[in-house]
């Protein structure tokens, strides 16, 4: 069985690094499936059996980065043998994500080697707990080591401007010229602070990788080694080339740090719906026990614990009212303002929060089974897509850095060649302004930066990508063919007529109810509904006829229920009246024995408040909407007529539904389906994206690409809405990094000089590389305001 994990890698600082980080990857043995999300720094893996997760991260090392380990001690009580230690280590190693577990009987201590963006302490705490042991509380927490610009930015900065005062104060401003040392010595600390891409260009160098590191550090590097060696060789220089570009290479360096350190913040705002996400997990629960009541870690429950909220807390997990009423902001689940009523039975999610009322909670599910956990994860997956533009811009990147080194050292040649006096400075200048104003990292950043922003802005907005390529097809989506039942209905039908022929009316649906009894279908429920005050009958041999109805016996009468289709294929006639139920708008169902009609009822299923408005503004929107049923034609056709729908297809039975959906798409169609995720699996599978949907506390379902966790419809206009802005701000972030390249490279290179005499200073060269990145960012983090549809709650 294949095991999915996420790795965090640092170092990455551009696609190129990307593009390698993926190859190292999947030459990694046992390594299905690579791929790395430059914006939340983090690799998707699918390991085969037997995959060596230790020797997958040595891969990352060997091509120059570093993946995120995290290292704990967790103290633990109950063990009494080495027994009981190796059933420890067993459970916690099992776990997905660790990669060492050791256990000391003696110190009564665990040792856990895990990957953090897989797996978190408290799961691994969870799982010691399963085996039958306490772990408990220590100083000692997960030691992990985050990349920080912002001291090695507050090192470089001050020293930058004080080389930058001692080169051009004297320029300005009334100062002495002091000796060139000054200079040098005020430009160790900057060189000290940007160690790193120094380190990093001699990684990609050695794995010959070349990627922004290597652009920074020949820049930045070439200044220094030029200055310090025309300060210790001044006479091996040409007289009218003796000027020390120490303030070039400190700023340089000065400049980019601060543009990473303002980029590391977008980066973790692009993903911060995660994090907002697991934040809203409230620290402790009252948990109400024989007892009484105590206070606990919230982290430590487990299924069954009762648990009780009082009126504005958060709910610490999720579970099963079991006393009280109150009202429960589920704003953060669905993007609905308006709190939900919650009683006995109702089932609330952890991390909303109560209203007015006490509740009294038993704990359903915990750890990385709750709903927030599953978002969070399927959020995370979902960023983690490359679309075909990201994969080519890869490619491109992979090429782009060894082209920029070709054209600087054109640029030197022909300004030596070519140039006024002093060439040598000249030509030195042009080369590093080309290597500094050269940006890969506005390449890489284009997609994952708007892929992260939009999917955790409609997790806020109740719309759960699973799968990060539904965006893109969302928004290339040019038909939406919706189910009726449950979709565009209210999904509660109720028993509106019922005619019987030869019996009481009573009687008619007491046996209609024992065959629906146990069935799940609308249909049935309506049915049910309408016979609860009845003394129920049983019925045996009951079996589902898909698309037809049900047959059983009940009574020692082998009877049938169903709608049209079942009835011809039985040979039922049908009475006029019968066949009027239609014609008036309902949904028909018949009851029939050995070939003839005992009742008849029509069951209606209103649309929802705010279908007619979702068809409107999806014609708006340039999308044509097919209404697709299993339905009888005319009621199906009266919802159509409605809701504004001008094609309907109906009477169509499970399997024919994806053979409609097929005959679209060869018509060239790029289809969306909008179903319940239930009954409709294989047309959600088939359709070019599957919308499901579903509700607060469901949103595992695994036929859907796109999941509405708000019961309104408005979802799916706001869903479509929000992919064709984020592939308009993707279109934009790849257009700007590549008109920025092929338009400053050659001003760079000094092409406006014999037109204007201007030359690009390196340094704000360097500016411009800093600038590129934080635009893509900065655009991409536009979607985090991405308004909703004005009407997204349902009302008439």
């Amino acid at each position: 069985m294949a095991l999915e994990v996420k790795v965090g890698v640092k170092g990455m600082t551009c696609a190129a690094c990307v593009a390698r980080v993926e190859r190292a990857l999947k030459r990694a043995e046992g390594v299905e499936e690579a791929r790395v999300n430059l914006t939340t720094e983090e690799a998707f893996l699918r390991l085969g059996e037997g995959a060596d997760l230790k020797a997958v991260l040595k891969r990352v090392e060997e091509a120059g980065y570093e993946p995120v380990v995290a290292r704990a001690e967790i103290p633990i009580r109950g063990m009494t043998c080495a027994a009981c230690a190796a059933r420890v280590e067993g459970a916690i190693g099992r776990l997905p994500g660790v990669l060492s577990a050791r256990v000391n009987l003696a110190t009564e201590r665990a040792w856990v080697e895990y990957l953090p963006d897989t797996l978190s302490l408290a799961r691994i705490r969870q799982a010691i707990r399963e085996a039958g042991y306490e772990p408990w509380e220590t100083q000692e927490e997960e030691k992990r080591e985050g990349p920080t610009y912002r001291k090695d930015l507050f090192l470089a900065l001050p020293f930058a401007l004080l080389t930058l005062l001692l080169a051009m104060g004297p320029m300005l401003l009334p100062l002495p010229h002091l000796p060139p040392l000054f200079q040098g010595l005020a430009a160790l600390p900057p060189l000290y602070a940007g160690r790193r891409f120094f380190r990093q260009a001699w990684a990609e160098v050695r794995h010959r990788a070349l990627g922004m590191s290597t652009l920074v550090a020949l820049g930045a590097g070439s200044a220094y080694l030029y200055s310090f060696a025309l300060l210790l060789f001044p006479q091996a220089f040409p007289p009218e080339a003796r000027h020390p570009y120490f303030e070039a290479g400190a700023v340089i360096l000065a400049l980019i740090l601060l543009g990473k350190h303002l980029e590391e913040g977008a980066k973790g705002k692009a993903s911060e719906a995660l994090k907002r996400l697991l934040s809203l997990r409230p620290k402790t629960a009252r948990v109400v026990g024989e007892g009484g009541e105590k206070e606990m870690p919230a982290e430590a429950l487990i299924p069954g614990d009762r648990v009780r909220v009082l009126p504005g807390e958060r709910i610490p997990a999720d579970g099963v009212v079991l006393e009280g009423r109150s009202h429960v902001d589920e704003s953060l689940l669905t993007g609905e303002p308006i709190p939900k009523a919650k009683g006995p039975g109702d089932e609330v999610v952890g991390g909303t929060v109560n209203g007015e009322g006490v509740l009294l909670l038993k704990v359903s599910r915990v750890g990385e089974a709750t709903v927030l956990a599953q978002m969070a994860r399927l959020v995370g997956e979902a960023q983690g897509y490359k679309p075909k533009v990201q994969e080519v811009a890869d490619r491109i990147a992979a090429f782009f850095v060894p082209l920029v080194l070709l054209l600087a050292a054109l640029t030197f040649g022909v300004w030596m060649l070519l140039g006024p006096e002093p060439r040598l400075a000249y030509a030195f200048a042009a080369t590093l302004s080309v290597l500094l104003i050269a940006c890969p990292c506005a390449m890489g950043l284009a997609t994952p930066a708007a892929i992260a922003v939009a999917t955790g802005r409609a997790a806020g907005m109740g719309l759960l990508f699973r799968k990060g390529g539904a965006l893109e097809a969302l928004a290339r989506a040019d038909t939406v063919v919706l189910d009726k039942t449950g979709t565009l209905t209210q999904g509660h039908p109720t028993l509106g007529r019922v005619m019987a022929f030869g019996l009481e009316e009573g009687e008619a649906l007491r046996l209609a109810a024992a065959l629906e009894r146990g069935s799940e279908h609308p249909l049935a429920k309506a049915v049910l509904e309408a016979a609860k005050d009845l003394p129920p009958l049983e019925a045996q041999g009951v079996r589902a006829l898909p698309g037809e109805g049900v047959e059983g016996v009940v009574a020692g009468r082998k009877l049938y229920l169903g709608g049209p289709a079942l009835m011809a294929r039985l040979g039922v006639a049908l009475p006029e009246a019968a066949l009027a139920l239609a014609e008036e708008g309902h949904t028909p169902l018949y009851l029939a024995e050995e070939g003839r009609c005992l009742a008849a009822f029509g069951v209606l299923d209103p649309p929802r408040l705010e279908a007619q408005k979702v068809v409107a503004a999806l014609k708006a929107l340039g999308l044509r909407p097919i209404l697709l049923t299993g339905d009888h034609p005319t009621p199906a056709g009266k919802v159509a007529e409605a809701l504004g729908i001008g094609e309907v297809l109906a009477g169509v039975r499970p399997e024919g539904k994806v053979e409609a959906i097929r005959r679209l798409q060869a018509e060239g169609r790029k289809v969306v389906f909008v179903g319940d995720g239930i009954n409709d699996a294989a047309a959600l599978a088939q359709a070019d994206v599957g919308v499901a949907m579903g509700t607060g506390t469901d949103i595992a379902l695994e036929a859907g690409d796109l999941v509405l966790l708000s019961p309104s419809l408005f979802g799916l206009v706001n869903a479509i809405r929000l992919a064709r802005k984020t592939l308009g701000v993707i279109h934009l972030n790849f257009f700007w990094a590549y008109a920025y390249n092929v338009l400053l490279i050659p001003v760079a290179a000094g092409a406006l000089y014999p037109f204007t005499g201007l030359l690009l200073n390196p340094m704000l060269a360097a500016a411009a590389m800093s600038l590129s990145s934080l635009f893509v960012l900065s655009n991409s983090l536009r979607l985090f305001r991405f308004p909703p549809y004005p009407g997204l709650t349902a009302t008439p």
